[in-house]
């Protein structure tokens, strides 16, 4: 890696001049109120805070819990211990002294993790009503007696963990820049200034005096905010907590950070190399925090310049100039400052200082005369539909419960976000105009990544000797999937939801990657990219803007088996948006520029699917497997070769179109706040016109199993990680056991409580995660496991790896103990797989593809937890080949070859990227 740092001023000279930005043509203001999520807060005796969310739609409870506590927190020689504290929360506790993940995977929890950023550390999970008490009482222990149980060994384990976390990160390309971003942005000693995940000096010098310091400090709580949403009562859930957490004492007060937004001055530039096939600059100001008035009106700036196909960056740099393959504007607002930054991706042979100057005259022109109202009207309307969206989930990453935790944490006012949403419905051009011009003016770090040449407590104490007892699955009440038919043959699937004003299109197409030719793989993928860019009537932009104005989340894309069509809509805007989205299937132009451009994004995507280890695999697997001719055989990401997408022409995604979209070949999937009644009229008026038609048969004959092991090695010089997959065919989806053999996939690999998972990460911590999974196929699916390890381990890693296999196969038989874990893991979660409009569309959409009974998710709990462990042991010792496996490894070989070559598990080749063996 090689580095220098100079001072300069953009040149703005150059000839190509800025887009002229005339007021587009709206599809009518959409007046979308502020969302209301609400709440009632108790705060007990000792300081914690409780927000109490009643959402009754499904049986389950989102439980999330802040601590006020991240990397800002720490100290210069000691970074990465929020982090790393994290981790070692997931360890055990003195009453609940298990691995946190398991237990919690084993009582049916969802949308469990934990995450760290600057300002807070948040612990999350769903779990079913009936199994509530069980969680706080997890999360309480954790929370006041962790430390009985806290020593060596799980600091050693969990800094061996959190390591390979960060070498998994920096292994990605552009890995490099996020660490040299965060150093040279901010001053030496602000609170800033180093990486959340921390220096692995700090990390290695990690004490246990230290840890137990940081807990005893930032973890009372009185600096604790826990939300409880779903279904329960504010009084039932005030009960619950002071039972669970109120015995426990205030941590010490604590300071808090002042806002420091360490604005720059001029203009400073680091160049550094890296394993990419694409340049790529990213351009930093220092800005106000969150929580500011500034911050509303410079998300609202970043949306208008580089959020999405209506901004100004994709209209010049990515659609007309081409100079750029992404071109992105981000407004992140952290708790005591933010940043204002853009990524620009230039495409392959453009030379990035052109790229950067045109990206500057488009800054500059927004900073000159502000946005045009339709442009701000554009943006106010994805900010608002972005919130109204939250409104369908309780949990996880964005839903209410992160929502009302987030506001109070960092204002003690948890409708703080309609504070913002209001500032985003007054903001005006001449105030983002302001903005700008007052933070993006000056003081800017640029940093340029080039390709590296080829070479209190008052509440009785809690009885915590026992755990609360474990609840049983809870009954699904899915709504019940309507069926009807338009009069041109196409099958419309619709399952009412009326909890949201959203509704859910998903028009599902039997096609997908297996419907290309081994001639031309990538044509499918090409043709849905191509979907959205334009009809006879509507160009590319313009769909952007129509789907913008409507609040309206357009995709169009393939998997192996099909092509999906979807649009997530508010039901206001619903009638107006179907015939854009009837007019996109029906009538796609096909326009030469727009092929010439999407072409070369999927070439670049290519070449960067070539430098990332995990896509280096996938794109051969399939091949080694199902060999040459077979529709499965061709790269899994989608993208095709080099090769065949260069000589792809108009008349194949024309052909594509016309071969495959047709409506007996086609199912709409509608999920969401409408009826059949009010639908079906206007399904009838947008589809008019579609006709039948005769339709091909894929190539998806059953193939075997190769007859002994063959491993295949593929060469990343300089990677910090190997990256080794173990693969297999297995049955098709809708094989009769597929529901049983993926309850034997959770045992072996996966979940975090599986066998090689804890065997890798948790007992040997040479990895950060490891996993096992099953991908859909209408056709025989690939079975496959994933371990990225540090490359010092491989050898032995791999030796484990082939262990494992035999092992699961009848080595060591799987026990009831593991059986029941895996069940009640599979069934108690499931309530919590169907809470908004996207994910019931989802599931059900799961069901039409791969033919599965409409009762599927109705009788899943029962066919699970009719398991025995030997139908588990029969099934795995009839689905498992441990000698008969393809393996993959991706890694520097000059590290790592000569270990695998001793292990003799069978013949090794050396493969490139494409596949062909290297001799």
């Amino acid at each position: 890696m090689t580095t220098f740092i100079r001072a300069g001023i953009i040149a703005a000279s150059l000839a190509m001049l800025p887009l002229a930005y005339a007021a587009a043509p709206a599809a009518g203001k959409v007046d979308i109120a502020i969302p209301d999520v609400p709440y009632t807060k108790f705060v007990l005796k000792n300081g914690l805070t409780l927000l109490v969310h009643e959402d009754h739609k499904a049986p389950i409870v989102a439980v999330n819990t802040w601590y006020h506590v991240g990397s800002k927190n720490e100290k210069v020689g000691k970074t990465g211990f929020a982090h790393l504290f994290e981790h070692l929360m997931f360890s055990g506790s003195e009453n609940f002294n298990k691995t946190y993940i398991t237990a919690m995977e084993r009582i049916g929890a969802t949308n469990l993790n934990g995450t760290t950023n600057q300002d807070r550390t948040n612990y999350f999970e769903n779990v079913p009503t009936s199994m509530l008490d069980y969680a706080l009482f997890a999360e309480s222990d954790r929370m006041g007696h962790l430390l009985g149980v806290l020593d060596q060994k799980k600091l050693d384990l969990q800094r061996g963990v959190v390591q390979n976390e960060k070498r998994q990160g920096e292994n990605q390309p552009y890995g490099v820049a996020y660490q040299l971003l965060t150093e040279n942005t901010y001053p030496a000693g602000h609170p800033y200034s180093w990486t959340v995940i921390g220096s692995m000096k700090d990390l290695d010098a990690a004490s246990m005096t230290d840890v137990q310091e940081w807990f005893k400090t930032n973890y009372g709580p009185n600096n604790t905010t826990i939300v409880l949403a779903g279904d329960i009562t504010p009084e039932a859930a005030r009960q619950k907590v002071e039972k669970y957490f109120g015995d426990i004492p205030a941590g010490p007060p604590l300071a808090k950070h002042e806002a420091w937004i360490a604005k720059r001055t001029g203009t400073h530039r680091t160049i550094v190399q890296d394993r990419v096939p694409q340049a790529r600059l990213y351009r930093v100001w220092n800005v106000p925090g969150a929580h500011t008035a500034t911050e509303p009106l410079l998300d609202l700036a970043a949306h208008i310049l580089g959020g999405g196909k209506t901004s100004r960056f994709y209209k010049r740099l990515v659609y007309k100039d081409q100079l750029a393959t992404a071109a992105i504007a981000e407004d992140d607002s952290s708790e005591i400052a933010g940043q204002f930054s853009l990524t620009l991706t230039a495409r392959p042979g453009v030379d990035l200082h052109k790229l950067e100057v045109a990206a500057d005259e488009e800054l500059r022109s927004l900073m000159k005369t502000g946005p045009t109202a339709a442009e701000l009207e554009l943006a106010k309307t994805a900010s608002l539909a972005r919130y109204t969206r939250i409104v369908e989930r309780i949990g996880g990453f964005g839903g209410k419960s992160d929502l009302l935790a987030s506001c109070q944490t960092y204002t003690g006012n948890p409708d703080c976000y309609k504070d913002y949403l209001k500032a985003i419905k007054a903001a005006t051009p001449a105030q983002i105009k302001q903005a700008m011009n007052e933070w993006l003016s000056d003081g800017d770090f640029l940093l340029e990544v080039q390709p590296f040449p080829t070479t209190l407590a008052t509440t009785a104490k809690l009885d915590r000797s026992k755990e609360p007892a474990m609840g049983k699955p809870e009954s699904l009440n899915l709504p019940p999937m309507q069926k009807a038919t338009l009069s041109n043959g196409l099958q419309v699937v619709l399952a009412e939801r009326h909890t949201a004003p959203v509704v859910n299109f998903n028009m599902m197409i039997d096609s997908g990657y297996a419907s290309d030719s081994a001639e031309l793989p990538g044509v499918a993928s090409l043709s849905m990219r191509m979907l959205g860019e334009g009809t006879p009537t509507r160009s590319s932009l313009k769909i952007g803007e129509e789907f913008e104005a409507l609040a309206a989340n357009f995709s169009s894309t393939s998997n192996l088996d099909g092509a999906a069509v979807r649009m997530d809509v508010l039901k206001a805007t619903m009638p107006k948006a179907l015939d854009v989205y009837a007019d996109i299937i029906l009538h796609p132009a096909f326009a030469q520029n727009e092929i010439d451009r999407l072409k070369k994004d999927q070439l670049a995507a290519i070449q960067r699917e070539k430098v990332n280890p995990n896509a280096m695999a996938l794109r051969v697997i399939p091949g080694l497997l199902y060999g040459k001719g077979h529709a499965y055989s061709l790269p899994m990401t989608g993208t095709g070769t080099e090769a065949a997408v260069a000589k792809i022409k108009r008349d194949d995604l024309v052909a594509y179109h016309h071969t495959w979209f047709k409506p007996n070949n086609a199912t709409l999937l509608v999920v969401g706040d409408t009826t059949m009644a009010e639908l079906t009229p206007l399904l009838e008026k947008a589809f008019a016109g579609w006709k039948a038609g005769d339709v091909p048969k894929k190539n998806v004959v059953e193939v075997q199993q190769p007859a002994k092991t063959v491993v295949y090695l593929m060469d990343r010089p300089g990677a910090l990680q190997s990256v080794i997959y173990g693969v297999q065919l297995a049955p098709p989806r809708n094989s009769p056991d597929a529901v049983q053999l993926g309850v034997v996939n959770n045992i072996f690999g996966g979940s975090f409580s599986s066998r090689i998972n804890m065997n890798l990460r948790e007992d040997k911590h040479w990895s950060y995660g490891v996993r096992s999974q099953l991908p859909p196929a209408v056709g025989q699916r690939l079975f496959v496991s994933s371990s990225p390890v540090q490359t010092d381990k491989t050898r032995e890693a791999l030796h484990e790896l082939v262990s494992e296999y035999g092992y699961i196969a009848g080595a060591k038989p799987i026990t009831a103990a593991e059986l029941l874990d895996a069940q009640t893991n599979e069934t108690l979660g499931l309530p919590g797989s169907f809470e908004s409009a996207s994910q019931l569309s989802n599931a059900y959409s799961t069901i039409l593809q791969y033919k599965l009974p409409e009762n599927y998710y109705n009788n899943f709990t029962g066919t699970v937890m009719a398991m025995t462990p030997e139908q588990a042991n029969a099934l795995a010792a009839k689905s498992f080949m441990p000698g008969k496996l393809v393996w993959v490894v991706v890694g520097d070989m000059s590290k790592v070859e000569p270990g695998i070559r001793e292990l003799k598990l069978g013949e090794v080749h050396k493969i490139d990227a494409d596949g062909n063996e290297i001799r």
